[in-house]
């Protein structure tokens, strides 16, 4: 394992530097320019002439990158173009523990809740629970953020007003119900379908037949047979959920008014923060490549059968 897991960590330096620079390349190259963009519409030319040559602005890109990442390697990310003064690191340390509470939240959400509808309808297969449950799934995975979203925020808040519509309180205030709601949602749906086909294929196999003709209880069956293995293609797939979750807080934190880092990155695109969305992509990408490494670390939890770097020996 720890072979593995060295391999895993010395890739995860030259998947950054490929990003990170593909980000650079496309925030230097696209439309608009840094310093124009910094100084504003009416700027003093000798002004922004001397800017480019204190930030090095005047440098070719592979000096210009260099001098950047030799900034990230020591916690420094920049300044952010829209506001001033302030370093990207500063905005994005305010800002991580609230997306990271609401993306827990939502994570609670569609793991607990599509892995217990997932087995309950693989359980109850060929019966009304199954068909409803199905049905349910796939109509929760076909609904997009940005119409889940004003149809709570209709119900809830402004027809019922059982709901705040806008603002934070932290992870234990009622402002986190629609937002965790409406992320965690596509995601219930999506591993409610996976963990039910899972589960029906381990049901079929012969040692779970086994396992009941030698009279085991049928709850020993469940949690240590079916449960265990069943989630092991759950697992793989639960980084791409970290992933939508991610994607989806874009959408979710603007229409809700949460002032974490998804409303960050949105105001960032509009105003060409290149700073804030390099920053933005250098960490999400890191946050994916450790996620998948924890999915792969869990395997052998799951299922001993399986050993890392050497592939899975039948037991």
């Amino acid at each position: 394992m720890g072979a593995y897991i060295l391999r895993r960590l010395l890739w995860a330096p030259i998947l950054l530097l490929i990003v990170s620079f593909i980000t650079f390349a496309l925030g230097r190259f696209g439309p608009g320019d840094p310093v124009q963009i910094l100084l504003g519409q009416y700027s003093n030319p000798e002004v922004v002439q001397r800017i480019r040559q204190e930030r090095g602005l005047d440098q070719n890109v592979a000096v210009q990158y260099v001098i950047y990442m030799n900034g990230v390697l020591h916690g420094d990310f920049g300044e952010s173009y829209k506001y001033r003064g302030r370093s990207v690191s500063e905005l994005l340390v305010q800002r991580m523990p609230v997306s990271a509470q609401l993306g827990l939240a939502a994570l609670i959400l569609s793991v607990g809740l599509g892995i217990t509808a997932g087995l309950f309808a693989a359980l109850k297969q060929g019966t009304q629970w199954d068909t409803w449950t199905v049905v349910a799934a796939l109509f929760g995975q076909s609904l997009p953020v940005f119409l889940t979203a004003p149809t709570l925020l209709l119900v809830f808040a402004l027809r019922l007003d059982w709901l705040p519509s806008h603002g934070w309180g932290g992870f234990f205030d009622s402002h986190i119900i629609m937002p965790a709601l409406v992320l965690g949602i596509p995601e219930v749906a999506f591993l409610a379908r996976l963990t039910r086909a899972s589960t029906l294929d381990v049901v079929s196999q012969d040692y779970i037949r086994t396992a009941r003709a030698k009279g085991l209880p049928e709850r020993i069956v469940r949690t240590r047979h079916i449960l265990r293995n069943s989630l092991v293609p759950v697992a793989t797939n639960l980084g791409f959920a970290l992933a939508g979750l991610a994607g989806g807080s874009f959408v979710v934190e603007s229409t809700f008014g949460i002032p974490g880092v998804g409303l960050l990155g949105v105001e960032s695109l509009f105003a060409r923060d290149y700073p804030v969305i390099m920053a933005f992509t250098l960490i999400g990408t890191t946050m994916f490549v450790l996620a998948n490494l924890l999915v792969d670390l869990a395997y052998p939890l799951l299922d001993p059968r399986i050993r890392l770097g050497g592939g899975s020996v039948a037991g």
